[in-house]
């Protein structure tokens, strides 16, 4: 068993030093209470979307952004998951890493199920990876990677042997949204529970909070409601809504004693007898 800590954080459209120095003290407070996983927003160092993604997007490894989340995961002996703005000599993405507590960059994302808005800050990923650790084999997507037709991406990874998908995300509501006619929790909870009902796997996803000042959606907000679904496809925890809505909240993660999974030709055979 592990526990999560879900970093429900305000994220400020374009302020990389002010959000980075907030994730730090955020990460710092998460071990502080015994957490041994961090799990951050998407986009967290400039904000989804963000104008400033063609000016302040940094590389990875060597980037402010990615050098500031691997020296706290040193400092404070701590698995960190967080999203973020990259740049590279082919373009600028939508990324997500997972940095181990000695600082080593152990999974890197980049976000495939991009929406259409977004093309013109984002390149598009193309690949999917899990990598092992002591917790168990950890997959990452980001935010809408799960609405992806048939949810094939997610499911991707639980072919690929994930016990825990982490998906730093940035959930966003227009002006006039009303929560109490439809709850945005059930939004994305619908594309989480019965991937991890199917392949019996942990799934949490992370927003940031805060209105978005700039690009597509200005005027929008961020609004948190970040979930952990349990492997029976139940809400493990639930975070709450709401553009001030910042909070820590921390996961007890009991990884699932299954089978190995069949593959699809062995249930086809199966069938057969």
């Amino acid at each position: 068993m592990f526990k999560l800590a879900i970093i429900q954080m305000l994220v400020e459209g374009g302020k990389k030093n002010q959000n980075l120095h907030h994730a730090e003290e955020m990460i710092s407070k998460s071990a502080k209470n015994g957490a041994d996983i961090a799990l951050l927003p998407e986009t967290m160092n400039l904000g989804w979307t963000h104008p400033s993604a063609k000016s302040e997007a940094d590389p990875i490894p060597d980037g402010k952004t990615c050098q500031t989340l691997i020296q706290s995961a040193k400092k404070n002996n701590i698995y960190i998951c967080s999203g973020l703005v990259e740049k590279d000599s082919t373009g600028i993405y939508n990324s997500a890493i997972l940095i181990s507590k000695k600082g080593e960059i152990i999974l890197h994302h980049r976000k495939i199920n991009e929406l259409e808005i977004a093309h013109k800050y984002y390149e598009q990923g193309t690949k999917l990876n899990v990598c092992k650790t002591e917790f168990g084999n950890i997959g990452l997507m980001i935010c809408s990677d799960a609405f992806a037709t048939d949810k094939v991406l997610s499911k991707s990874l639980g072919y690929m042997g994930a016990d825990f998908i982490l998906s730093p995300s940035s959930w966003a509501v227009p002006p006039d949204w009303d929560n109490s006619k439809k709850s945005a929790g059930e939004i994305w909870s619908e594309h989480y529970t019965s991937v991890a009902k199917q392949f019996k796997i942990w799934i949490a996803g992370v927003s940031n909070v805060g209105k978005m000042s700039e690009g597509p959606w200005a005027g929008y907000s961020a609004i948190g409601n970040s979930l952990v679904i349990d492997p029976d496809g139940n809400i493990a925890a639930e975070a709450p809504f709401g553009v001030n809505a910042e909070i820590i909240m921390y996961v007890d993660i009991q990884p699932e004693i299954r089978p190995a999974r069949a593959n699809g030709w062995t249930n086809y055979w199966q069938k057969k007898d």
